[in-house]
């Protein structure tokens, strides 16, 4: 069951997240983590699960695996320096405090997450919510950042990983949302 108290820390998260991704990154970013943590909160909101954690941890760990090799791409082929370029806010240094705020809050989040969806916290049953639609939904900006170049339509770096990582992170959301149901 959701409180006023849940959901007015829930709105609190939705807005911080995506304010310092403002503030690291500028406002594409910002809009997309907007996006990931909106979708998540509506998702919360709106589907009425009582599936425990453990009926979709291997399915969460198995996206959060593909979500550290999308990073790893993001970094090797070089999408911080592309989205820059696209945006002309220059690329954060790694050390500064805002991008260790987004990744202690954002990744520290999504961590600890399955820890409070497991013990019966309505937040941690949030944050599956936001991590799915932030891979399964946020991610899918890969596919629709190319046509924001002066160029023909290509690969954008990060695009290859999002090719698994968005599906399994739909059959989480599918997972996850259809516990209750009875097979037809």
């Amino acid at each position: 069951m959701k409180s006023a108290k849940d959901i007015l820390i829930a709105s609190v998260f939705t807005i911080a997240v995506p304010a310092i991704g403002y503030v690291s990154f500028g406002i594409v970013p910002a809009v997309l983590f907007f996006i990931g943590y909106v979708g998540g909160m509506v998702i919360w909101l709106i589907v009425q699960t009582t599936a425990p954690f453990k009926s979709i941890k291997w399915i969460y760990w198995l996206t959060f695996l593909l979500f550290f090799l999308h990073r790893v791409e993001e970094k090797v082929s070089g999408f911080f320096d592309e989205l820059a370029e696209m945006t002309g806010v220059p690329v954060p240094d790694i050390v500064s405090i805002p991008i260790i705020l987004l990744v202690l809050i954002s990744v520290g989040a999504w961590i600890i997450g399955p820890w409070l969806a497991s013990n019966g916290y309505a937040f941690g049953i949030y944050l599956v919510w936001t991590f799915f639609a932030s891979m399964g939904i946020t991610e899918l900006a890969h596919f629709v950042l190319p046509f924001f170049r002066d160029e023909p339509y290509g690969y954008f770096p990060g695009m290859l990983s999002v090719l698994v990582l968005a599906p399994v992170a739909w059959y989480g959301i599918y997972k996850f949302s259809n516990y209750n149901r009875k097979p037809i």
